[in-house]
This record gives structure tokens, C-alpha cells and sequence, in this order.
């Protein structure tokens, strides 16, 4: 098996991809942060389903939307898209650079 430097493990959508996905009414947010980091701030409309508890059967089923999770910087996304891949799960792409990179490109936040 060969590892490319530099390629994503999973699909990744920038800031401005997800924004724009959201404001067409195409996509919908998954934050797997846990509760009072999720509390603190988060993308408008996400929901939250902790990675400690995170199960992939519970991921609600928007067939015509993708579904996007995020954290705060990709890492714990992956391991749920990890989670979710066991799991025979559609879902497979999430935000490059997490919540910070969302806040870095001045997004909109909710609290």
C-alpha cells in the first residue's frame, strides 16, 4: 500500500465549499466536539454528536443533503469517518482544518 504526502484519508470541502453547500440548502453539519466545546461556538445549523459517544447509526439520514462533519481542527472528524467506514456508513467527507479554520475565514458562528 502506498501513502500519498499531502492526500487526505477522506474527502475534505473548505470553508468557503461548506458555506456555500449550507446556503444552498445542500449540506448539513455534523460537530463531533464534545458538548460545552460545541456550546462555546459552532457552524449555524450543525449538530452535535460528540465523538465519545458518537455512533454512526445515529447520524440523521438526509437523503438529498451530504452530510459534513467537523471538530476543531480534523482530526477527531476523521477518526468518526472512521467509525463511520466500519459501519458501512455514506457518510465520508469532512471540514478541512475543523471549526478553526471555519473561524479563520470569518465565517459565521452560533451560539
Amino acid at each position: 500500500m502506498v501513502f500519498g504526502f499531502g492526500k487526505p484519508k477522506h474527502p475534505e470541502v473548505s470553508p468557503q465549499e461548506l458555506d456555500a453547500m449550507l446556503r444552498a440548502d445542500a449540506a448539513v453539519v455534523v460537530d463531533v466536539r464534545e458538548a460545552d466545546e460545541f456550546a462555546a461556538g459552532h457552524i449555524p445549523g450543525a449538530i452535535n454528536m460528540p465523538l465519545s459517544t458518537f455512533q454512526p447509526s445515529k447520524l440523521p439520514g438526509p437523503a438529498s443533503k451530504k452530510l459534513v462533519l467537523n471538530c476543531l481542527g480534523g482530526k477527531r472528524s476523521a477518526m468518526a469517518l472512521d467509525k463511520c467506514g466500519v459501519a458501512e456508513a455514506t457518510v465520508d467527507t469532512h471540514l478541512a482544518g475543523g471549526f478553526g479554520a471555519w473561524q479563520a475565514a470569518r465565517l459565521p458562528v452560533e451560539q
